[in-house]
């Protein structure tokens, strides 16, 4: 493969102190960034380093299309997203093929539920595609919480709020462990789902993790309350210790 090669970097769960030595170096070094963002909005991502590019940075903003009034289950969901990402590779190609290096800010690892993967997987096959891994979110959230998440022969499960709720409620009575993420809108689907399996109260709720604005609560005491879209709630395992 020949021209610019696409960094899929990620950035770790919001602190720019977490993110690797080699993003910080990427970041430092690069004249081009792009990063993914609501349209009106600077960006998860592209807030995180800020202070860290260089001062002729070149951006390269990608404004989600608005998909949040259709459900998940309507095809023109994928279809208003195919087509996103589609435009975002048409101009990510365009700038390799002149010979330029990009750089893709992510927000946690790349390749853990990110946008980028959907970047990923449309290039790689004909451009120079380097991934960048980093802290996940869940990490610094459970993190947050001040207590191990796994012990001894624990299994833990990760689960997107996006799930149906007796799909949430057999995972989460099956697991030891639970991190559960995409709250948002599904924050009363995935309390009465961990109610039903028996684990409310053991619940944590993190939200803005390792972010300035960050809170950590028990879950019982942030019942009725909205919650970001990317909250995370994390039932910390009990299991074998020495």
């Amino acid at each position: 493969m020949s021209g610019g090669t696409i960094y899929g970097l990620g950035l770790g769960p919001g602190d720019p102190e977490l993110m690797s030595v080699k993003a910080h170096r990427l970041l430092r070094e690069t004249r081009h960034v792009a990063f993914f963002r609501k349209a009106g909005r600077k960006g998860q991502a592209r807030q995180i380093v800020e202070g860290l590019l260089r001062e002729d940075v070149i951006e390269v903003p990608m404004e989600y299309p608005v998909t949040t009034e259709i459900p998940l289950t309507d095809p023109r969901y994928n279809q208003t997203l195919a087509a996103f990402y589609a435009e975002c590779v048409d101009k990510l190609r365009a700038l390799v093929e002149a010979g330029i290096d990009v750089v893709v800010l992510c927000e946690g690892d790349p390749f853990f539920y990110g946008s980028f993967m959907h970047l990923h997987a449309r290039l790689v096959a004909d451009v120079t595609v380097e991934v960048v891994p980093a802290i996940t979110g869940m990490s610094g959230a459970w993190t947050a919480t001040g207590q191990p998440v796994t012990w001894g022969d624990d299994v833990m499960c990760v689960l997107m709020g996006t799930l149906d709720e007796d799909t949430l409620t057999d995972h989460m009575t099956r697991a030891d462990a639970l991190v559960v993420m995409k709250i948002g809108r599904n924050f009363d689907k995935v309390c009465r789902a961990l109610k039903s399996a028996d684990r409310f109260a053991d619940a944590w709720l993190v939200e803005y993790a390792q972010m300035p604005n960050q809170t950590v609560r028990k879950l019982a005491e942030a019942e009725g309350a909205v919650t970001p879209y990317f909250s995370i709630i994390i039932v910390h395992g009990q299991g074998r210790r020495p």
